[in-house]
């Protein structure tokens, strides 16, 4: 390839003399090509055939940048049918996202995405059949010796989907293990506030990273049976309350499918001498004007539309041999905090029986400028009240054992 790039979105290429010269050389040689690279135009997203339609546009960059890609700005975004008639636009809704609202495009016919950029670069997708995808039949799970396996089916009586690919969601429900009793305010231990500061539950979300594809041109119907979508170990945390997989369905052409195949090939089966070789990818976008016509740009856009189906798993449903971690498990158990308490070293030479003295007390001004350093910027919070005292010893442990918005939110997600 002649030249070098990083994405953000994508990684689409891997670099066979890099691990060549890590292998070989004593001393880092950096080609003019990975500081000065061409800044390739990358285009992530598909057109929705039946629904909203996200464009994400940037630009790549130098391999020794620590920097996020520079989004493509102000462009214009339409997307056209055979016919060069426009069927939409997009808008500007973020630094180089675009988008347009739900629209349905017509079965058959072939629509592709034309760019201009704010320079007036012109680039176009190829044109692409508008697909429709069929629903998803079914999601179950099932509790095996591998973990707990979620499977998806899916079935196309027309016979025309046969290539497909998902992403998924997933959500889940945590808890602290500790619901403090006190506080520090004004410069004091203090019984807590109402109302209450820490949110009892939260939710936590991720995202699917993995390219996952399955096809049905070998077989005699277009059917996806008990295809495994996601796999979570038995002890996994996610599983500890109350866990949600949304999985989105989408159908593909032939080339679609197989620029996904090939792109998960250099980015997912590369690491050992028996891995297939990383290969130069093609997408379907190209240059139209100047003498750059013909460019490649990075991507392919797609035009097919989304379907999906949500399953939900409650701790209650598990079997009694499946025991999830909470996640909390480094946070016990909570540290004993006595202001009043001085660190002594120990003496370098023992001294004779009898002649240990009481341990050293700190004085009130000190303690309460102790309570004031461990406690005041609240990364560290008292949980419980231990002793009498105005000045008292109290249980506490960092916020992100106490406060779960510190791993999600505490906005209860719609579909709860």
């Amino acid at each position: 390839m002649k030249y070098l790039y990083t994405l953000r979105q994508h990684p689409l290429v891997l670099l066979l003399w890099t691990g060549l010269m890590l292998a070989g050389c004593v001393e880092p040689y950096a080609p003019a090509v990975i500081n000065a690279p061409p800044r390739f135009l990358v285009v992530d997203g598909f057109v929705n055939a039946d629904g909203p339609t996200r464009i994400l546009l940037s630009r790549t960059t130098a391999l020794s940048s620590k920097d996020a890609p520079p989004a493509e700005r102000k462009a214009r975004l339409v997307v056209e049918d055979e016919a060069g008639a426009v069927a939409f636009s997009l808008s500007e809704t973020a630094p180089g996202l675009y988008e347009a609202p739900g629209l349905r495009l017509s079965e058959g016919r072939q629509y592709r995405l034309r760019i201009t950029t704010a320079k007036g670069e012109q680039y176009a997708s190829a044109y692409e059949v508008a697909k429709f995808t069929p629903p998803i039949e079914s999601i179950n799970w099932r509790a095996q010796d591998t973990g707990v396996n979620f499977y998806l089916n899916t079935n196309d009586p027309k016979g025309q989907s046969q290539y497909y690919r998902w992403e998924y969601d997933e959500t889940w429900e945590i808890r602290s293990p500790y619901q403090p009793t006190v506080e520090y305010s004004d410069r004091a231990i203090r019984p807590i506030r109402s109302p209450y500061p820490f949110p009892l539950v939260c939710w936590t979300s991720n995202q699917s990273t993995r390219i996952i594809l399955s096809k049905t041109t070998a077989l005699t119907e277009d059917r996806v049976k008990d295809f495994r979508i996601r796999l979570l170990p038995s002890n996994s945390a996610l599983l500890n309350r109350r866990y949600s997989l949304l999985v989105r369905q989408q159908t593909l052409t032939a080339n679609e499918y197989a620029y996904w195949e090939l792109l998960a090939k250099n980015t997912e089966q590369i690491g050992s001498l028996f891995d297939p070789q990383p290969s130069q990818l093609t997408g379907n976008v190209r240059r139209l004007d100047g003498e750059q016509a013909g460019e490649l740009a990075l991507g392919y856009v797609g035009v097919h539309s989304v379907t999906e189906r949500r399953i939900f798993v409650s701790r209650t449903e598990l079997p009694a041999d499946v025991v999830p971690l909470t996640g909390y498990e480094d946070c016990l158990p909570p540290d004993i905090f006595d202001p009043f308490e001085i660190e002594v070293s120990p003496a370098p030479s023992s001294p004779g029986p009898g002649a240990s003295g009481p341990t050293p007390r700190a004085t009130r001004e000190e303690a309460r400028a102790k309570l004031h350093t461990v406690f005041a910027d609240q990364s560290y919070l008292p949980i419980d009240q231990l002793t009498g005292s105005d000045i008292p010893t109290v249980t506490a442990k960092s916020r992100d054992c106490i406060d779960c918005r510190t791993r999600g939110t505490a906005v209860k997600p719609l579909f709860w």
